[in-house]
């Protein structure tokens, strides 16, 4: 199990990109765009970083739902590589099966 705080300061970037991503998609739109002059894209990035350092997506972290688990995790399960397993073992998950050949 992984340390509460860790887990709670992941659930606060979580909450803070959520709140932000209206604003930083705009900026980034911005920032990228190629037909503007450069004096407006380096405004546009400027106003980017007055945003808070936890509103970038970037700095979310992914881990296990059951345990905060951060590596070895697998995307498509939202799980850690030990705890898939042992769900997996038990029949808890549709569709895995442990290999054999």
């Amino acid at each position: 199990m992984a340390k509460l705080s860790s887990i709670n300061k992941n659930e606060r970037r979580k909450k803070l990109v959520k709140q932000y991503a209206g604003k930083y998609a705009k900026l980034k739109a911005q920032a990228n765009d190629k037909t503007l002059d450069d004096g407006e894209r380096m405004i546009a990035r400027l106003k980017m970083a007055e945003l808070p350092r936890n509103a970038n997506p970037t700095r979310i972290r992914n881990r296990c739902e059951l345990t905060g688990r951060p590596r070895a995790y697998y995307r498509k399960f939202r799980l850690a590589r030990v705890m898939l397993r042992d769900l997996a073992n038990k029949g808890l998950i549709p569709g895995v099966v442990k290999s054999s050949w």
